[in-house]
């Protein structure tokens, strides 16, 4: 009964098949079509559980007046809304009522009777028959989150109710950016920031100065790697596209000595001025790759003081400062607490055994976030608890800080936070919906030239059918979480709003499989919560983009990612930079791939060559050749727009190395481009070789995400190299600051 399969995947939208990056199609085997769907939680082992889910989904579809939610579109007037409705013996006689409760607390509604709508079909279900009728509400509602009910008046106890979320036309665009405008930034690894004042990793301080900095010469905004809240027990975790909880912070970022609790307190001034800290915090500074571990160590110390002194100064005594913490525990409370509930358990489990990584290697009892024994740790815990809770308040407050600051600076963009494509397996997210996770699955990749073997990321996506039964809420906090205080937010592979790579456990990547996602409802929100948090939205949608997303992210305000590596014409020639779309954010590279001077020598080929991440020497002969070819195919390109520095000639021998001249000439063709928006990657500005992640490698294979930078912050305007290409985006992306 292979057609009972085909169609509940059709339902649970898992695709038929895929095309690799060479066009060749992969049909979804049916081992890997039981598997995604009982991955879902949808049993499909054998024909009887088929045909039961098969009328369960029936029945769900059926016996429920109206779905979760409705996202609807304000200018799409008038909304259809479907109602499903049990069919009574003289349905003509049965009379209903509908009501809207808009956002703002107003009210509209109106009665109706089912024979007055559009019929759009019939079931019977277990004896009982049940029709589907149309309501086209010609209603002016504004965008947000509204309530749509249904009830019979002449009938008690059947009523349907579902969240009513009105979305605009399309994402916000700042004034900067508005028209002819066009604007330039950096793209920073937060971290790698180097500064005389941060204790071995870059924090919110130094973003601060990093801001000042742009609003010194000219650029608009910086992106930042994911500040996404990691795992605070076990530091050296350090990949930020695999957090815990993508709604909170990782608080290895905050700037310990801005807390305000640290300008009060003696005791912690006194440990941090000891000659043996101050020897601790310089060898911190002097390291070449971040010490995750030795930064958590120092902060960890202070921060402990500095809650101390809260709790005696301000809890006790119910201070102001107090109150804003209360207030923020309760603007906060559905997520902060479990929050800081894991951490504290996380951290209890790993002091008894240090190999325990996460929620489900917990004892059994402990697993459920909602058991007796995690209410009754709370309560034994409940100074522990609110520790954690502090820390989230510090660094959301000074994120908001720095948000703040941009805004004063008159930055056209500000702060761009980025939003990872998703969670770890044993982390808060996971633990606190667990039934939203396909936890038996995992986000990926098809093969490709250089992961013949496809890519498995580890990370558990998002069941669909559980994130709409959810009515999107956890999308929702995601969004105002990364949104609230930044200008700009990035959004990794833009494509898994539409679809996702899933990969079931046990089964090769190859064997894995599209799953499809309700693109346009998460289109829709993402375009709300753009609008209310003033912050412009920027699409990672490089690779192979599905037809249907390019069209939709267009008109939706969506920017596209556009690499100068990979921005080709027939033929493999460069793109004249006029061929560059307008709603787009240009870069030549990003974290994953070779930074320019990199990529000029080759050392990315090199490395891989060195770690064996070739699967065979026939595709590292091709990225030789390609590498000679690209070379010479920028050089052609530069001489074109007349920006070749002179003397060197076309051939790329004259250039063994990325020089800085070379460097702010390949700046000077990008910002030509006319895109709204110029990254440089930090790295580009100072001439760095290495990149910041290195995928397909773990430590001690590469150093991921824990490089420095080459200079401190305050000597950057003295670097030739990064002035050289700072001069040329200057000129040719002038921006007027606008203060607050």
């Amino acid at each position: 009964m292979h057609y009972l399969l085909d169609q509940l995947c059709d339902l649970y939208g898992v695709l038929p098949e895929y095309r690799d990056i060479w066009g060749n199609a992969h049909h979804t085997s049916e081992a890997a079509k039981r598997a995604l769907l009982a991955a879902m939680g949808v049993a499909a082992g054998n024909d009887v559980e088929l045909a039961a889910s098969l009328q369960a989904f029936e029945r769900r579809q059926w016996q429920q007046l109206l779905p979760p939610v409705q996202v609807l579109r304000e200018t799409a007037r008038p909304h259809r809304i479907a109602i499903a409705l049990p069919l009574p013996l003289r349905e003509e006689a049965a009379r209903y009522r509908w009501c809207v409760r808009r956002e703002s607390g107003a009210e509209d509604c109106a009665e109706f009777s089912p024979t007055d709508l559009e019929e759009a079909g019939r079931c019977q279900l277990d004896g009982e028959d049940y029709v589907r009728r149309v309501l086209w509400l010609d209603l002016a509602l504004e965008p947000g989150y509204h309530r749509f009910s249904i009830a019979r008046t002449d009938a008690p106890g059947l009523r349907g109710e579902m969240s009513c979320i009105v979305a605009p036309a399309a994402c916000y665009m700042p004034p900067a950016t508005q028209g002819d405008g066009r604007v330039w930034g950096f793209a920073a690894q937060l971290y790698g920031v180097r500064s005389a004042r941060n204790w071995g990793m870059g924090d919110f301080g130094d973003l601060r100065r990093m801001l000042e900095y742009c609003s010194e010469i000219g650029a608009s905004t910086v992106l930042l790697n994911p500040l996404h809240a990691l795992f605070p027990n076990a530091p050296e975790h350090a990949s930020p596209y695999s957090p815990s909880n993508r709604a909170y912070f990782n608080t290895l970022y905050l700037d310990v000595e801005a807390i305000d609790e640290f300008a009060a307190c003696p005791a912690a001034r006194a440990l941090v001025k000891a000659a043996q800290f101050q020897a601790q915090l310089r060898a911190l500074r002097a390291t070449e790759q971040v010490d995750y571990r030795g930064v958590a160590q120092l902060k960890s110390q202070v921060l402990e003081v500095l809650y101390e002194y809260f709790r005696s100064h301000h809890l006790t005594r119910n201070s102001k400062r107090a109150h804003a913490f209360r207030a923020f525990q309760s603007a906060h409370g559905a997520s902060l607490r479990p929050q800081a509930l894991f951490e504290a358990l996380q951290e209890y489990f790993c002091q008894q055994d240090s190999a325990v990584w996460g929620w489900p290697v917990w004892p059994e009892a402990y697993r459920d976030p909602q058991s007796a024994e995690v209410a009754a740790f709370c309560d034994a815990h409940r100074q522990r608890v609110e520790f954690f809770e502090y820390l989230q308040w510090q660094a959301t407050s000074q994120l908001a800080a720095a948000g703040t600051r941009s805004r004063e600076l008159g930055l056209g963009v500000g702060v761009m936070l980025d939003l990872a494509i998703g969670v770890a397996e044993g982390g808060v997210a996971t633990w606190m919906r667990r039934s939203l996770y396909a936890l038996a699955a995992s986000a990926g990749a098809p093969p490709d030239e250089i992961n013949r073997l496809g890519q498995d990321w580890g990370l558990p996506p998002w069941i669909p059918h559980q994130l709409t039964a959810a009515a999107y809420e956890p999308f929702i906090e995601l969004l105002r979480a990364n949104m609230r205080d930044s200008g700009a937010l990035r959004i990794d592979h833009v494509m898994g709003l539409r679809r996702l790579f899933w990969v079931a456990r046990g089964l090769p990547v190859a064997e894995g499989a599209y799953v499809l996602y309700p693109f346009e409802d998460l289109l829709g929100i993402l375009a709300l919560e753009s609008q209310r948090n003033g912050c412009l939205v920027i699409g990672e949608d490089l690779g192979t983009v599905p037809d249907e997303v390019r069209h939709a992210l267009e008109p939706a305000q969506v920017l596209s990612t556009r690499l100068l590596y990979f921005e080709r014409r027939d033929g493999g020639r460069l793109k004249h930079p006029q061929e560059y779309p307008v709603n787009a954010m240009a870069a030549v590279t990003t974290h994953d791939l070779p930074t320019l001077a990199g990529f000029w020598q080759g050392l990315d080929i090199d490395l891989r060559e060195r770690l064996h991440l070739f699967p065979d020497d026939e595709v590292r002969n091709q990225q030789l050749v390609s590498r000679a070819e690209d070379q010479a195919q920028l050089l052609v390109a530069l001489d074109s727009e007349g920006l070749l520095p002179p003397g060197s000639g076309l051939h790329p021998t004259a250039y063994p190395q990325m020089t800085a001249a070379l460097a702010a000439a390949v700046y000077a063709y990008l910002a030509r481009v006319p895109s709204k928006l110029l990254l440089v990657q930090l790295e580009d500005g100072f001439g760095v070789r290495e990149q910041p992640n290195l995928p397909g490698t773990v430590e001690p294979m590469y150093p991921c995400w824990r490089l420095k930078m080459p200079l401190d912050l305050d000597q950057w305007p003295s670097s030739d190299y990064l002035q050289g290409i700072v001069q040329v985006l200057r000129q040719a992306r002038p921006w007027v600051k606008q203060r607050a």
